[in-house]
Parts: structure tokens; sequence; C-alpha cells
């Protein structure tokens, strides 16, 4: 086998997606073509064997090909530029911890670390939805909301490793009904993501009728006509068309990627153009509103191309 220099001219590139509940990891040619997929469950709590898990699938990988590679890795958090160590995880048991570092040792070559959600946005902008275009904002809707950017096919993740955590924003402009706005795991209330994620939507539906439905029963229940979850959802679009005009009027990405579960309800593509309007600054919005074209393999992907082709 080659050595484990894992060099930017490997023309095999490995990426690993750290979830809460598994490890993806896939290898990919110098075009994006998968060449093998391995996952396994997330070691619960357990940081040592997270990242000995890690280091065994990129092994596993290797040992199939026949060759090395470079190794990224997405993860459901940051290492911070200050501190070197992992922060912002709701994984707990990473933070605190200098995952980069350990990992590299585990691995005997570099590995780049990014945030899952800038991840998605890296896959997309490289050869999926948002292909070829300068700035990307990828939103994340799934059981949390979160937000990633890519310029020219590169992270953009800022001195506090945090660019594009827009789901710790608060819901703009909010009405008299929605103040102060349910608590947030951060400590803050009324953020993004207790309104717009998958869990958000869920408890807004309960809030409001009285009923508990996951949110797949309630999109479900709006497409079947049912008044109630008809009135969840346009209420879901019309706050997710609020936050993401602030993400418009402060970068004017050149495209919108969306990722995550609620990504799959067709009829955001349709209607929040109409509604963005409403709420950009000028009254135009040219932005193209995407689907991840890779959907749930968007995040495993991106953290292959943290190594572009050079």
């Amino acid at each position: 086998m080659a050595n484990k220099s894992g060099g930017a001219g490997s023309e095999m590139r490995i990426g690993i997606d750290l979830g809460g509940t598994k490890i993806e990891a896939l290898a990919i040619d110098r075009d994006g073509k998968e060449l093998v997929r391995h996952r396994v469950d997330t070691p619960q709590g357990d940081y040592d064997a997270t990242v000995a898990s890690m280091a065994a699938l990129v092994r596993r990988i290797e040992e199939e090909i026949g060759r090395t590679a470079t190794v990224g890795a997405g993860i459901p958090g940051c290492v911070s530029h200050v501190t070197g160590v992992v922060k912002n995880a709701n994984s707990t048991w990473l933070n605190g911890k200098p995952l980069d570092k350990d990992l590299c040792k585990a691995m005997d070559r570099e590995v780049r670390v990014a945030n899952d959600a800038n991840c998605l946005a890296i896959s997309e902008a490289t050869d999926g939805a948002a292909a070829g275009k300068r700035l990307v904002f990828g939103v994340i809707l799934g059981t949390g909301c979160g937000g990633g950017i890519a310029i020219n096919g590169h992270v953009h993740d800022g001195p506090n490793s945090i660019a594009g955590e827009w789901g710790h924003n608060p819901l703009p402009w909010m009405l008299p009904e929605e103040l102060p706005g349910p608590a947030c795991y951060c400590g803050k209330s009324g953020c993004l993501e207790t309104w717009i994620s998958g869990t958000g939507v869920a408890q807004d539906h309960k809030r409001v009728t009285g009923r508990e439905l996951t949110t797949r029963e309630i999109v479900a229940a709006s497409e079947a006509g049912d008044p109630d979850a008809v009135a969840t959802v346009n209420r879901f679009e019309d706050r997710l068309a609020r936050g993401l005009a602030h993400v418009i009027d402060l970068l004017d990405p050149d495209v919108l990627v969306f990722g995550g579960g609620l990504s799959k309800v067709q009829q955001l593509y349709r209607n929040l153009p109409k509604i963005l309007p409403r709420y950009v600054f000028g009254k135009e919005v040219a932005t193209p509103i995407v689907q991840a074209k890779f959907g749930d393999s968007s995040g495993v992907r991106g953290a292959a191309w943290l190594w572009p082709n050079q």
C-alpha cells in the first residue's frame, strides 16, 4: 500500500460524517464517483471510542481500495480557532476535545475537520446542486437547524468558527403571539432553531392544536388538506422566509441549498420565492432555492471535498 501522506495530490478522498447515532465514511475518486461506503454506530458518550471508530473506518476503506487517501471529517460542532478544541457540539462528549489533532494522530496524516453544515455547502458547491456558484449558503432543516457557507468551493468559517450558524439568531420580526419564543438549549429564547427545525415545527403544532404529531405526519396531513396542519406548515414557511431574508440581506448568496428531512417538502421551492419579497430589503429576490442533489449524503461527500482537486 502507498505511504500515508494523504496529500492533496491523492486521487482518492475519504469523507467521514460524525453523527449523533452513526458514523458514516465513504471514498470518492477525483471526479466524485463513489467507490465504497461504510457506517457504524456512534459510541455514545465515549470520546476515545469515537476517534477509534473513525480511524477504523478509514483503515477498512483503504484496505478495500488498496490505496491511501486524504481524509476530511464533518462534525456536529466546530473546532475553535481560539482554543483548538471542539465547541458547540450536540454530541457533548466531543466538546473540549482536540478532535482534529487526535484524528491526525490516529490516522497518521493531516485530517481536515469542519462543521457538518459547512460540509453540506462544500458538497453542493463542488459537484451538487450549486456547482459553479461562487457563494453558497447551505441550510440544514432537520432535527435541528444549521447553516454553512462555501465561497469559491472552500469553507468559510470565520475567526470564531461559527459563520453560518443562523439557527441561533432570533426569529426576525416576531409577532406578539410569538414573543418571547421557545427556550433554546443554547440558553436563549426564540432562536430560529426552536421554530423552523423539524423539532420546532412539531412543537409549534402541539402548542397551537394540543395534538402531538411528528413533523412527517404534519406535512402529510397538510398535503391531505387538514386545516390545522395546513396552518402549521404555513407558519413554518413564513418563519423560514423571515430567517432566510436576513441571510439574503447580509450575504446575498448566489444560491440557497436545502438539506435535512424538511428539505424534501417540495412546496417550499414553490412557496418561498413568493413569500421572501415581503421581507427582503428592496422587495426583489432572484436567489435560487434548490434541494441538495446528494440528499443525506451531502455531508459525508462534503467532508471528502475538504480536500479539493488541485
